[in-house]
C-alpha cells in the first residue's frame, strides 16, 4: 500500500538516522499489522522514519520493537549490521546519481504497489522521499525490509531484519 502523508519528514539525511530496540511507540503516521504463521508484524510509517514491532506466538522467541529514526534523544547512529540470539539487523546507505535515485525510487514505488504486506509513504514535496516497510514469513519467524530515499542527498537506506526463536 502507497500512500501519500501530509506531513513534513523530520529525517533529511541518512546521517540524521538513529537505531533502538525496545524504545516505545514512537507517534505514527501509519500503521499496518501482519499477521504471519510466527507471529503479527507491526510496521509502523513515522515522520521520523519507521517502527517496526514483532509480536510472537511461541515462547522462545523475544518480542521486538526496532527503531530505525531521528530521535535526538537516542544516541546510537545507524549500525551496518548488529546481531543478538534471534535477532539480525543490517543496514546499508548508498549515494547514487540522480538517475540511479529516480531509477530506485520507480522501483520502490512500483514494489509498494504489488507486493504482499508492504507499507510505503510519499512525503510532500517531492515524490521520491519515501519510506518503505515490507514484512513476511520466514522458517521460524519473520523479516522486514524498509527503505528511506532522501531525493535531497540522492541517499538510499535499505535495512534487512531477520527475528528468529533463538
Amino acid at each position: 500500500m502507497l500512500v501519500t502523508l501530509d506531513t513534513p519528514y523530520t529525517d533529511t539525511t541518512a546521517a540524521d538516522l538513529r537505531f533502538g530496540l525496545g524504545l516505545p511507540p514512537q507517534p505514527a503516521l501509519r500503521s499496518m499489522r501482519v499477521t504471519l504463521p510466527a507471529g503479527v508484524v507491526v510496521l509502523r510509517l513515522l515522520g521520523a522514519s519507521h517502527q517496526v514491532r514483532f509480536e510472537p506466538h511461541a515462547p522462545g522467541t523475544a518480542l521486538v520493537d526496532e527503531t530505525v529514526a531521528c530521535l535526538p534523544a537516542v544516541t546510537a547512529r545507524l549500525p551496518e549490521a548488529f546481531e543478538r540470539p534471534g535477532y539480525r539487523f543490517a543496514a546499508t546507505v548508498r549515494r547514487l546519481s540522480v538517475a540511479d535515485f529516480d531509477a530506485a525510487a520507480a522501483d520502490l514505488r512500483r514494489r509498494a504497489a504489488v507486493e504482499e504486506h508492504v507499507l510505503a509513504g510519499v512525503f510532500p514535496g517531492d515524490r521520491d522521499a519515501l519510506t518503505v516497510l515490507a514484512a513476511r514469513a520466514v522458517p521460524g519467524g519473520a523479516a522486514w525490509w524498509t527503505a528511506h530515499a532522501y531525493p535531497q542527498t540522492g541517499e538510499l537506506v535499505t535495512t534487512e531484519t531477520t527475528v528468529t526463536s533463538a
